[in-house]
């Protein structure tokens, strides 16, 4: 079968977007089929793929990649790249990565076409959350983690307390972890935060350490990739997901858990989802339930081990493989 994938974000931008494209895409030609993905974003080191690339192409050439696929399948709805199939029948599946609304829950004109434009394709969502926030029927499959890079390294200690993994930005929530961190202090502990991850708040939360006395118990190490990320989040034994919004669903919550930190996320949106049976979820910017399930972990590690003994079988349906296939099944179903 040929897949074209079209997504306007892709490697080298950061995010779960993009690695969920670049998953999907490697584990459909593992499995046997023909893939291409376009993209609008530009790579001067040229990374080979095990799928063919194609970035800031012109309408000629996408027009015919629309020809050449047996289905069009888009990861989050992007009206600029939907015009070829106006001329070229073929079938559309759409893979909806997050609610299409503003910041503060508005909607324009574009968030209202994408939303009846759901009803002339086959949809899938990242989780119950988004599926109950579009109009027409949608199968739920969640997203998976890079289970051949995240998992447990025995040989490193487990002796840091707290870590914090994601751009740093207001809707990602950091300072309602930095005020957190200052009530504990407040209740007589004193755990360390790792913060991983850049951002136009960098900066505010830095001097927000200083203002609250916490900076010596936090440490910003900026971007972290790979191999490098994973010894650090094998180092520590919470990973915190405060997000002020609605996350549509979470991978950083996985790639924590297969890791062997116990989190603990905002409940509103997919990220309970993602977190499922290895952690714990607090209502969304309410920083004394977050201080209050940071306390319970630390005064009674026995309650860690007992949510991590969950995430073999939690991540067993979050694999790379076991994902790929829910979606082929979706999509060989269309065609």
């Amino acid at each position: 079968m040929k897949i074209l994938i079209y997504s306007p974000l892709f490697y080298p931008s950061i995010g779960g977007l993009q690695n969920v494209v670049s998953v999907l895409a490697s584990e459909f030609v593992r499995q046997g089929h023909e893939v291409k993905v376009v993209c609008q974003v530009p790579d001067p080191e040229a990374k080979v793929f095990p799928f063919e690339v194609l970035r800031q192409i012109g309408p000629q050439q996408l027009l015919k990649l629309t020809i050449w696929c047996d289905v069009y399948f888009q990861v989050h709805w992007s009206l600029k790249g939907i015009w070829p199939l106006l001329l070229v029948r073929r079938p559309l599946v759409l893979s909806h990565q997050g609610f299409y609304r503003r910041a503060d829950d508005s909607w324009i004109w574009q968030d209202r076409l994408k939303h009846f434009a759901t009803r002339f394709a086959t949809n899938i969502s990242a989780s119950q959350a988004v599926a109950d926030s579009l109009p027409t029927r949608s199968t739920v499959i969640p997203n998976p983690y890079q289970d051949d890079i995240f998992g447990e390294i025995p040989d490193i200690d487990r002796d840091r307390d707290l870590i914090f993994l994601g751009r740093l930005v207001p809707e990602k929530g950091a300072d309602l972890l930095l005020e957190a961190l200052a009530n504990l202090k407040r209740l007589g502990l004193t755990p360390r935060l790792t913060v991983v991850g850049s951002g136009t708040e960098e900066s505010n939360l830095r001097q927000q350490a200083k203002n609250l006395n916490i900076v010596d118990r936090v440490d910003f190490v900026g971007v972290k990739r790979e191999r490098e990320l994973v010894e650090l989040l094998n180092a520590h034994k919470i990973l915190v997901i405060p997000s002020r919004w609605q996350e549509p669903f979470g991978i950083v919550a996985l790639e924590g858990i297969a890791c062997g930190c116990l989190a603990i996320g905002s409940e509103e949106g997919g990220l309970k989802d993602a977190i499922g049976p290895c952690g714990v979820t607090f209502p969304n910017e309410n920083v004394e339930a977050l201080t209050q399930a940071i306390f319970d972990f630390l005064t009674a590690a026995e309650k860690i081990h007992f949510f991590t003994a969950s995430a073999p079988e939690h991540l067993s349906r979050h694999t790379r493989a076991a994902v790929a296939k829910a979606y082929l099944q979706v999509i060989e179903r269309v065609v």
